[in-house]
């Protein structure tokens, strides 16, 4: 159901990707490509997906673990445009969007606790049949 505690955890980690891709405007990794607003849409294709995708467990494991791996891949990214922006990590206003990664990873780790915490009282029912 949509209403379950793993979906708020899930549209935690789309919002995260929505900050990033809102903070991420003057992230220059690559001149020609614009990866973190390629990365970020993907994210947020994939957690609405894997939110409304109750139905099949397995799939919403499988879309969230996909989810972490991006992040985990964007967050790494990120790290490594910061050190080498010019000036360093002194202005307090560069320097937040590996966070929003990182709150998405924490977030998508949690629902998955939750849908495998579901699965197995759904198996457990269905061996009580």
């Amino acid at each position: 159901m949509i209403q379950r505690i793993q979906t708020i955890w899930t549209f935690l980690a789309v919002l995260a990707a929505v900050f990033l891709f809102i903070t991420g405007q003057d992230v220059i990794i690559s001149e020609s490509l614009p990866i973190l607003d390629a990365t970020c849409v993907i994210l947020v294709l994939i957690g609405l997906l894997s939110v409304f995708s109750y139905k099949n467990r397995k799939r919403q494991i499988l879309l969230n673990n996909i989810s972490i791996i991006i992040n985990a891949l964007l967050v790494g990214v990120l790290i490594y445009w910061l050190l080498n922006l010019s000036g360093g990590i002194q202005f307090p206003e560069k320097g937040i969007e590996p966070v929003f990664s990182l709150i998405a990873i924490v977030c998508l780790f949690i629902a998955n606790i939750y849908i495998k915490k579901d699965e197995r009282l759904v198996k457990s029912v269905d061996r009580l049949r």
